[in-house]
């Protein structure tokens, strides 16, 4: 079901109908020409890519994203006090509210990090919240919370160039909200947690599949662009080797890279792209590292399921925005659920993220159903099982043509001495007709989001 349109959003529409293809070129080329890939990993194989895109862009009235913008704040505060109450006092585990196995447990919980306390106890630094507008209740919905590495911000902001670029009259005539402060709002999110020294954005290299962005949020924020052989630690502070033999202390790290790799004497031993050493810094308090080593924990998706109940507990709030009806098999009366309605349920592996590890339980044929309950019985700790969301399509013009095509939100949140919401975020959709999932990582596409005064 396509998203209805009102007649006041329709004008905005409007002005794609007939679009003269000259410009389409225009547009395309000015993406090409800055190098906006997205590269893929599959079988085995490295194949680097333009990333699909569609200029049709998704509009969302400011009153509606006014009322997005406060539940992701919301949500954002709580998951920050929990990522500092679990690696400290934990009370929330101690009052029973999340279960203390379900975070000893998590594999993104990293328990030798306890007691450390980040710059300005700021751990969410750059949060990715995904979101879907449900086509029964008309709401937005939270899928997931994105706070290790999220990506993709340099997308919208690189096709929004792009519509300046070739369609000027669209930002003369229309009233739509700004996003090109987003550099200046990381810059000073890095320069507040800053311990002195130059700030750094530590990339894996141009093999990564979102090196693009990691040299643009470089451009963008004049932070340096490092590797980790660029970087090297002495007494516990950081420094970059500059070219001409000098050693300059780095104060904060935006690191591109999971905590898996961050530090080869910390994490895998095997790891060529990590700093020696870095945790030591971090634990230390000399480097402020964003975001925060241990945030994966966070980011399980079974942790999700108690995201409403950390609102309530820390911030005395009621939750603005839902999650997702989720379904955790840790408990009994929850296993028996999804057992018994496995078949129209979604199944996800609680430390997979990119699309991977989701299974739609009305695709699983007899032996996969039976393997798949075997799983949840044998470690039920590793799964949620969802209800199936039946979100909006978006209209994308596909081969000249335009078309329903199921899509998502990624809204980019940036903590620094306030909590900032990028002003439209990173609008993904499926290329094949019915397909849910709208990953990058598994071959979607991106539009630009414009939020509008009506």
């Amino acid at each position: 079901m396509i998203e209805p349109i009102s007649p006041e959003l329709q004008k905005f529409y409007d002005v794609f109908e007939g679009v003269d293809q000259t410009k389409v070129s225009e547009f395309k080329d000015f993406l090409e020409a800055n190098a906006v890939n997205f590269n893929l990993f599959k079988d085995g194989s490295f194949i680097e890519r333009s990333f699909p895109f569609d200029m049709i862009p998704r509009i969302i009235p400011k009153a509606e994203f006014d009322h997005l913008e406060a539940g992701i704040i919301q949500r954002v505060k709580a998951l920050n006090a929990f990522l500092n109450d679990v690696y400290t006092e934990q009370k929330i585990l101690k009052e029973g509210i999340v279960p203390r196995e379900y975070v000893d447990s998590a594999k993104g919980f990293l328990g030798e990090f306890m007691g450390v306390v980040p710059p300005k106890e700021i751990r969410t630094h750059i949060s990715g919240i995904d979101l879907v507008k449900d086509a029964v209740s008309g709401n937005w919905i939270i899928l997931e919370d994105n706070l290790r590495v999220p990506s993709g911000v340099s997308y919208p902001l690189t096709i929004r160039r792009a519509f300046r670029h070739t369609y000027p009259e669209f930002f003369e005539s229309m009233k739509i909200s700004k996003i090109k402060q987003y550099g200046d709002q990381l810059k000073a999110a890095m320069d507040y947690v800053n311990t002195g020294g130059l700030n750094v954005i530590l990339t894996p290299g141009r093999y990564n599949s979102a090196y693009y962005e990691h040299s643009y949020l470089a451009k963008i924020t004049g932070a340096t662009l490092a590797e980790g052989e660029d970087l090297i630690v002495e007494e516990n502070e950081v420094f970059l080797r500059s070219y001409n033999g000098q050693m300059l202390r780095v104060g904060a790290i935006y690191r591109r890279l999971d905590d898996d790799f961050l530090d080869p004497k910390e994490f895998d031993p095997e790891s060529l792209i990590g700093v020696p050493y870095l945790a030591s810094a971090y634990r230390t308090g000399n480097v402020a590292i964003m975001n925060s080593i241990g945030n994966g924990v966070a980011d399980d998706k079974g942790i999700y399921y108690f995201v409403p109940q950390m609102i309530r507990y820390y911030l005395d709030e009621e939750p603005i925005l839902s999650n997702a009806p989720t379904y955790l098999p840790y408990y009994e009366k929850d296993r028996e659920y999804v057992l018994a309605n496995i078949d129209k349920l979604v199944i996800k592996d609680v430390a997979e993220a990119g699309g991977y590890g989701v299974l739609f339980g009305n695709r699983l044929n007899p032996e996969q159903r039976e393997e798949i309950i075997g799983m949840i019985l044998a470690d039920p700790r590793r799964f949620i099982a969802q209800e199936v969301i039946e979100f909006y399509d978006l209209p994308c013009m596909m081969n000249g043509e335009i078309l329903p095509r199921k899509a998502d939100l990624r809204a980019y949140v940036i903590h620094g001495e306030e909590i900032s919401v990028s002003m439209g975020g990173l609008t993904r959709y499926a290329m094949e007709e019915g397909n849910y999932l709208v990953n990058s990582s598994q071959g979607g596409g991106f539009k630009d989001t414009w939020v509008v005064e009506l």
